[in-house]
């Protein structure tokens, strides 16, 4: 039986005051971090009536801000809280008001616990949720609970007994819509954001078997639309089994689109999953244990030397980067003109944002403090945002009276001011992009000519490279997760001179029941990039070339490649379609080929020999020893 639709559409219930006042705060801290949000899908958002928004929680507070922020209709969420924060008065108050709702969680009857989101559900109104239970940082979704799938089915389930009871009180009838949100670099300034929605899933199918008599059925209905959840949250985000596959994966994308702005949104997840997919067993042929472990060494000693493939793919650099023999003169001084150059056309352009960077300069200090404390850990943008956002109050207030002083007060005065000043953080906005490219461009290109004029002697041994390339892993304070049976394997640099090593992944972590202790904060010793960087150049050029052949080979050859199920269904062949196929199912190496180059992978190289842009030069060849050279 399915549950009753009511005559007329119930109306969503309008925001209250407080309510978007903070919305609006947080949609301009939100603004002035990241670059761009990009929604998709949004046809698949009911504008009005009962809807459960459960979405991916893998950025803490930036998660509930992005959705609030971006919600095409404008619709007030009400999102679920801990009982006990509603305990004093006055914090039930804000709470209530801005738009929370109590979950007392040790609560066992099931309409009991639900009962206040019964209520908002019963008037038309959004909730959201995020089914995962907290917010953690792994390289894919490890669990997804019932919470979700146990409130819409139990809603509807009272709604059905309302209706046998001959009630006219209205229960607009409840969909689930799943969402995620991704971020192309959750930690970093000015990066982007991709908020996708799948198609509502209705109670329909799974509502008999929940209110069946027999035993154990209703539980098995709630899993089977957890399991359906969790099926399209995995579609719509990014998955890895280790962290070593998800770093390479994020490497080869890096190299593959230069620019990261030009890489298209409305792809990004596929696109990542691909490359994900790609260095996922079983490989495609034997080479791809090489080509991944030259990406990560290469990822590792980017972090750990603090440069960028963009910054150094834009630079003047040498064609012969080997750490074990001297850089030529000629190259020495060709290079430092160029930055020099580089550096005077920098400083032309510094006077128009002058006044505004040190306006900003305790923001950017404080963020770049925060991170420094905080060791592997990817969720500290809401840290930049929200203290950035309270620093930035502070100046911006201080600017508003400081104007409205010099026009003696007035209400006039104050109308001036507020406009000064709200299109002084606007023009600030507006230039921040390209100048802070273009400083990160000029301190990556004076830390290169440091690192290649220095002594050898100031240079890391090989030897004693593998601590720096091994890429971190972020930290997990709070996911509950199994102690792993045994340690996992640590990366090995593919030193030339004695031969390539293989490096093998480590298992994904797996839901338990003891959460582990929160790491103190404390600060990174980092080395110097000074010491690192002929080997980075190195490795760029020994990553590359690894990537570009293997692609390559792929293409020419045409063989399977292990994909993702919600991929192979799409672009591929589905495992259940072909019984010689892997679990997960393949796509063929050059459809994989095509869609990366279809999508931009690749345009932004200079072309030599070789189709992707990496190859030997004239009269030289290119050796395991990673003496190529490389198109910038």
């Amino acid at each position: 039986m399915a549950p009753p639709t009511p005559a007329a559409p119930v109306q969503n219930t309008p925001a209250t005051l407080l309510h978007r006042a903070l919305v609006r705060l947080a949609y301009f801290a939100f603004w002035s971090f990241f670059r761009t949000v990009r929604v998709l899908n949004e046809h698949n958002l009911p504008p009005t009536g009962a809807v459960i928004l459960a979405s991916t929680h893998h950025n803490s507070a930036l998660d509930p801000t992005t959705l609030s922020t971006t919600y095409p209709s404008n619709r007030w969420f009400h999102y679920w809280a801990k009982s006990g924060l509603f305990a004093n008065p006055a914090l039930k108050w804000i709470m209530l008001n801005a738009g929370n709702i109590p979950v007392d969680r040790g609560n066992k009857d099931k309409r009991k616990l639900f009962l206040p989101t019964f209520d908002v559900l019963q008037k038309g109104d959004a909730v959201a949720v995020f089914p995962e239970g907290t917010s953690y940082t792994e390289p894919s979704i490890v669990q997804v609970k019932d919470g979700a799938a146990w409130c819409a089915l139990e809603y509807t389930a009272m709604a059905l007994d309302a209706a046998r009871a001959g009630t006219t009180k209205p229960y607009p009838p409840v969909v689930i819509v799943p969402a995620s949100v991704v971020y192309t670099n959750k930690s970093k300034y000015r990066s982007a954001v991709i908020l996708q929605f799948a198609k509502p899933i209705h109670m329909d199918p799974y509502i008999a078997a929940y209110t069946s008599p027999s035993e154990g059925a209703g539980r098995a209905a709630t899993k089977a639309l957890t399991h359906r959840l969790q099926r399209a949250l995995i579609r719509m985000s990014v998955n890895a089994p280790d962290w070593e596959t998800l770093s390479a994966a994020r490497m080869a994308r890096e190299i593959l689109w230069v620019d990261e702005r030009t890489i298209p949104l409305d792809e990004f997840t596929v696109i990542s999953q691909t490359l994900v997919d790609l260095f996922t067993p079983p490989y495609p042929n034997p080479q791809t244990e090489l080509v991944k472990a030259r990406l990560l060494t290469y990822y590792a000693l980017l972090q750990e030397s603090r440069l960028t493939h963009e910054v150094l793919s834009s630079l003047p650099l040498p064609r012969t980067l080997d750490p074990r023999r001297p850089t030529p003169v000629p190259s020495r001084i060709s290079t430092l003109l160029l930055l020099v150059r580089d550096s005077i056309a920098s400083a032309i352009r510094l006077p128009f944002f002058l006044l505004p960077l040190l306006v900003h300069l305790p923001v950017y200090a404080l963020g770049k403090y925060v991170q420094g404390m905080i060791v592997d850990e990817e969720e500290i943008a809401q840290g930049k945002v929200f203290l950035g956002l309270f620093l930035l109050m502070g100046t911006y207030s201080l600017m508003f009276l400081a104007l409205w002083v010099l026009l003696w007060l007035s209400p006039i005065g104050a109308l001036i001011a507020a406009a000064v000043t709200w299109a002084f953080a606007v023009y600030h906005v507006q230039l921040v992009d390209d100048n802070y490219s273009s400083m990160k461009h000029l301190v990556a290109a004076w830390r290169v000519l440091l690192g290649v004029w220095a002594p050898q002697s100031w240079d890391v041994a090989l030897n004693s490279l593998q601590l720096s390339a091994r890429p971190d892993k972020p930290e997990n304070q709070y996911l509950k997760k199994k102690k792993p049976a045994a340690p996992e394997p640590s990366i090995v640099i593919p030193v030339p001179a004695d031969g390539p090593n293989s490096n093998p992944g480590s298992p994904a972590s797996e839901p338990e029941t003891t959460p582990s202790k929160p790491a103190p904060f404390k600060r990174k010793k980092r080395l110097p990039s000074r010491r690192l960087v002929r080997h980075v150049l190195r490795h760029r050029v020994l990553a590359c070339q690894a990537l570009f052949k293997f692609l390559d080979e792929l293409a020419r050859t045409d063989g399977r490649v292990t994909a993702s199920a919600h991929l192979a269904r799409v672009y591929g062949f589905d495992a259940q379609a072909d019984p010689d196929a892997k679990p997960n199912g393949w796509r063929s190496g050059r459809e994989v080929v095509t869609f990366l180059r279809a999508n931009g992978a690749g345009v932004g190289l200079v072309r030599r020999k070789e189709e992707w842009g990496v190859g030997p030069s004239e009269g030289e060849e290119t050796q395991e020893e990673g003496e190529g050279s490389l198109s910038s």
